[in-house]
């Protein structure tokens, strides 16, 4: 649990040591299936060269990445306006991202002053980890913002929905496999797979919809069935370390 009653969340990634491709497709598909309207916020593109920039955007639209995508550095102030534009009176907004990219910062000059205590960047740029607790600030337009600590650990917890609405190029070729209930993974006839063999999907992006859907899958289970797959896995290493040492 992050944060609750959210309208609008905004994923902050920098753009010079922190874009991760895979890391934003899970916030998405959290953000979405918790009901929120995800944001990607890219900081830090006063640090990168502008082809890096290009090169990273393509990057989250190849992806089929739907959610608005904003670029913006605290230091030229360049993308600030057009955040503030995107607030509206009596919403809430909330700041998700690792340590050291700016989501404290960013709100800093939303307000207008240096309310959310900040650090100094490193000499590689990379912000350090400051924010230790939540705090819900409402800005003068009467928006609500909600700073978050970094994030170092990011889980999946039965987000099927979310998973569906974060992957809509998969889900669009599903409708085209052989059996309505092929799980894309080796099953003939597999639209999914053929895409991926064709080059039409990205191997990277196709994996990664794989390993979130197995991952949202397990959450779903019960405590009891979890208990049992891990005794029968248990069972399985006894099984495999004896059948060794008798060798």
């Amino acid at each position: 649990m992050i944060a609750a009653n959210m309208d609008h969340v905004f994923i902050v990634q920098s753009c010079h040591v922190d874009f991760n491709l895979k890391r934003l497709e899970r916030y998405l598909v959290m953000v979405r299936d918790g009901g929120a309207d995800p944001c990607v916020l890219l900081t830090k593109t006063d640090l990168v060269a502008p082809n890096v920039l290009a090169s990273q955007l393509g990057e989250i639209r190849a992806a089929g990445v739907a959610a608005p995508v904003l670029t913006l550095s605290n230091v030229t102030r360049e993308g600030i306006d057009d955040l503030k534009l995107m607030l509206r009176p009596s919403k809430t907004y909330c700041f998700v991202g690792s340590s050291g990219v700016g989501k404290s910062t960013i709100i800093n000059q939303l307000i207008g002053r240096e309310r959310l205590q900040t650090k100094d960047v490193s000499a590689t740029g990379e912000g350090r980890h400051t924010t230790v607790r939540r705090e819900l600030v409402i800005l003068d337009g009467g928006a609500l913002v909600i700073d978050n600590p970094g994030m170092r650990e990011f889980g999946i917890l039965g987000a099927e929905s979310g998973i569906g609405d974060s992957f809509p190029d998969i889900i669009g070729l599903a409708s085209g496999c052989r059996y309505r209930d092929c799980s894309h993974a080796g099953e003939p006839g597999c639209a999914v797979l053929e895409a991926v063999d064709s080059g039409a999907l990205s191997r990277e992006h196709y994996d990664n919809y794989i390993k979130l859907r197995k991952e949202s899958e397990f959450h779903q289970m019960s405590y009891v069935e979890k208990r049992k797959k891990d005794r029968d896995f248990g069972r399985f290493l006894k099984s495999a370390k004896k059948d060794l040492e008798d060798q």
